[in-house]
């Protein structure tokens, strides 16, 4: 420690980063983030325009208060910055025919904690929100208190905040050594705390550590126009969605971007160095027929956007956050299991208290965790 305030150095500047970075830096700590390009950059997880924000988690406690919390800090981080990052229209879980599990074991949670939903039928839904073909599907879960979130707006605004606040901001190259000590441009890292919040590129840099326990898959998302003269789609009239049965989840169009819409991962695997930001032809083309049967409205519309990420998976889609079993002041954060983002604010808190000894992690966020665990087991439903 040099002086009275533990320096810190936070490793990537996607949303785990610049929330970690944030949050130790206002505990008193003098940060640097470091990242290979800047915060917000094409090829992180964290640069698409809009991610889904939404408390169901089926039986998981844990984090559906995570999601709660988090809530409200985006709205109070959204008046601090004086610019729109949380959209709330809504978030719309179609529980599929024949594999309602999920979402049946989401009631008694919501029940418990007091989170406002309402249990829709098929008929409930097609009149509420007509953009909906419900063929396949038992009932929905609708949360008013759900939306979307601007994502790399957030990113790259709160990494601004952080630099106003006298931050420092690093553009650099993080390798780690034969004993994983994480290094610098070459040279190793003497911060009090090093926190590793490098997203999916975690497992190649701590090939001991954690890639046996985490793989990266793509994940392909095409935006589609709305029709002409026809507001139905956007964000005031119609809400985000996840569609277990289809695999599948998008959000309306906000701020003219068009109607987002994934099919959520399989095995497909992208090089995170190598390949390019490019939708797969066969994605797509999956996404538009998913389209043609579940918003049919947009069958005909052309589609306006694209983007390619990846997403680091865990065998039981928990996060990683724990301390290096070797160097006791580096501190692994990720795992993002597709579900992370939403969670922006609490994470970023979780972990900084974490790294300054404020408190001890939770045992499912152990790097010991997942022993036994197949990297094919993970569930579905995050």
């Amino acid at each position: 420690m040099r002086g009275d305030r533990p320096e810190a150095t936070v490793v990537g500047g996607g949303i785990a980063g610049v929330m970690t970075a944030l949050s130790l830096l206002r505990k008193g700590c003098r940060v640097t983030l470091v990242d290979r390009w800047e915060p917000g950059h094409a090829r992180a997880s964290s640069s698409d325009y809009t991610r889904i924000i939404r408390a169901i988690h089926g039986s998981d406690e844990l984090y559906t208060r995570w999601v709660r919390e988090a809530r409200l800090r985006w709205l109070e981080l959204q008046a601090e910055l004086g610019c729109t990052l949380y959209v709330e229209c809504g978030a719309l879980v179609l529980a599929g025919e024949g594999h309602t599990g999920w979402e049946d074991s989401t009631f008694p949670t919501f029940e418990r904690l007091g989170v406002p939903h309402f249990r829709f039928d098929v008929d409930e839904i097609r009149l509420r929100f007509p953009q909906f073909r419900c063929a396949n599907v038992a009932y929905g879960i609708y949360e008013p208190e759900s939306g979307l979130l601007m994502a790399r707006r957030s990113v790259v605004r709160t990494a601004a905040l952080f630099a106003r606040e006298g931050g420092t901001l690093r553009r650099g190259r993080v390798t780690v050594d034969e004993e994983e000590r994480p290094c610098l441009d070459g040279a190793p890292i003497g911060s009090d705390l090093v926190v590793m919040t490098a997203g999916p590129w975690l497992g190649s840099l701590f090939r001991r550590t954690v890639r046996p326990i985490s793989k990266v898959v793509r994940q392909d998302i095409v935006y589609t126009s709305t029709p002409d003269g026809d507001s139905a789609w956007d964000a005031d009239r119609m809400p985000c969605w996840v569609d277990h049965g289809y695999g599948a989840y998008g959000t309306p169009s906000v701020e003219g971007c068009g109607v987002k819409a994934a099919i959520a991962w399989e095995e497909t695997v992208i090089d995170l160095d190598e390949d390019a930001r490019v939708v797969e032809t066969s994605a797509f083309h999956r996404t538009r027929q998913y389209l043609r049967h579940r918003l049919p409205g947009l069958a005909n519309q052309r589609p306006v956007d694209q983007k390619a990420c990846q997403i680091a998976m865990t065998p039981d889609t928990h996060f990683i956050i724990d301390f290096h079993p070797v160097h006791e002041n580096v501190l692994i954060a990720g795992g993002c299991s597709g579900h992370l983002f939403k969670h922006g604010p609490v994470f970023g808190d979780f972990v900084a208290g974490v790294g300054l000894r404020e408190w001890g992690t939770a045992d499912r966020f152990r790097l010991g965790a997942r022993q036994g665990l197949s990297l094919t087991q993970s569930p579905s439903g995050r």
